[in-house]
């Protein structure tokens, strides 16, 4: 163990201790880190993020959030990790990987069919499972290991109080890339962030190791070009009010100029990260592992919108869910099943005639419109 915990009780607070032991601290909590699973783990101060503070006031000035409230409430919170913890003098941020193959295609139509399928919604990559779990279990060891050195520290990962992205910057993790994702080099963008705040004082990264929005992503524009509704509006400028991310978590009605551009997706959306050459790269010099066994890439949109309240909340309560309120994912499952779904199939014609007739002038407006995807139009004229 460092000697440093004993000489923080042991002197003024206003002593310092030297920089070899706090570079040996520093290793250490990294080292706890890597071993805890955590691909990247770096470490910065806990200043203002004044720009990052700029920019979030000047998007919501020009509505680019939409009704979106995630770190954009209040930008001078989310940008000072001193209201998180008073007196925070450094960051330890931790990137954990949810990057998983892809279950086997569904046949091109046209091709044989050997079983009976069934329309699915397509569940981002990192909702398939609590990976945010998995990175706040990895980064307790960093906490409790400074805690156990006198120390004060907090896991943040998930949360209003801190624009994880712009605490991973700063700690040397990555890059902003042209999707607004931070990139790891080498590795792309298939993590979700998190960061213990402490008020260790802690040696930085060297700043000149860090890059500007979309620095190393050169000339490529793919994502930007591929986003099904032009929602990257710039280099690392993501208008929510276009993002089928957001989208499928925003109250009210789903926009109907983008119903058509959602596809099969029901929660999250992975087109930028699809065609991004350093994803794409990682993936050929290291195959991305199987999915859990709790994974789940695919929701059977039928069962969806058959089950009961309880029933959608049990098994997709960990997703947000404006009011935590099922008929949300029912609205979603609407839309997703007019884009795949088959007008000749019984079950999903039975499914539309159900919900053509509930008390809910928004799902009956929304099966309404998938019917006249699927051609049966005549089922909204049954009503």
């Amino acid at each position: 163990m460092q000697p440093w915990g004993v000489l923080r009780s042991a002197v003024p607070e206003a002593r310092q201790p030297t920089a070899t032991v706090a570079t040996g601290l520093r290793d250490r909590l990294i080292a706890l880190g890597v071993d805890a699973g955590l691909a990247a783990v770096g470490v910065a101060s806990a200043e203002l993020f004044a720009h990052t503070r700029d920019d979030l006031v000047g998007r919501r000035k020009r509505g680019l959030n939409g009704a979106m409230q995630f770190t954009y409430r209040n930008p001078e919170r989310s940008t000072d990790p001193r209201r998180i913890l008073p007196g925070a003098t450094s960051l330890v941020v931790g990137a954990w990987s949810y990057r998983r193959s892809e279950p086997e295609p569904e046949p091109e139509p046209g091709q044989v069919r050997f079983l009976p399928t069934r329309p699915a919604g397509r569940v981002a990559r990192y909702a398939r499972r609590d990976h945010y779990e998995s990175l706040r279990l990895a980064l307790e060891p960093i906490a409790v290991h400074l805690r156990g050195l006198g120390w004060r520290a907090t896991v943040v990962c998930d949360d209003n109080a801190l624009v994880d992205r712009a605490a991973a910057h700063r700690a040397g993790l990555g890059w902003f890339g042209k999707n607004s994702l931070i990139l790891l080099p080498g590795l792309g963008s298939w993590f979700v962030l998190g960061t213990v705040v402490t008020d260790a004082p802690l040696p930085a990264v060297d700043p000149t190791e860090r890059a500007p929005h979309g620095g190393r992503c050169g000339s490529c524009s793919r994502c930007l070009t591929s986003c099904p509704t032009g929602a990257l509006v710039a280099p690392g400028v993501l208008d929510a009010r276009r993002c089928l991310a957001w989208l499928v978590q925003a109250p009210g009605p789903f926009p109907e100029e983008y119903r058509r551009a959602l596809g099969g997706w029901i929660y999250g959306c992975d087109e930028c990260q699809q065609v991004c050459p350093v994803n794409r790269l990682a993936d050929r010099r290291d195959p991305p592992p199987a999915g859990e066994p709790d994974s789940h890439a695919a929701v059977d949109l039928l069962d969806l919108l058959d089950a009961s309240d309880d029933a959608l909340l049990a098994a997709h309560g960990r997703w947000y869910i404006p009011g935590r309120d099922p008929r949300y994912l029912r609205r979603n499952a609407l839309v997703a099943l007019g884009n795949v779904g088959d007008g000749g199939d019984p079950a999903t014609v039975a499914a539309l005639r159900r919900w053509l007739h509930v008390d809910d002038p928004m799902l009956v407006e929304h099966a309404a419109w998938a019917a006249g995807q699927l051609g049966r139009s005549d089922l909204v004229g049954e009503r």
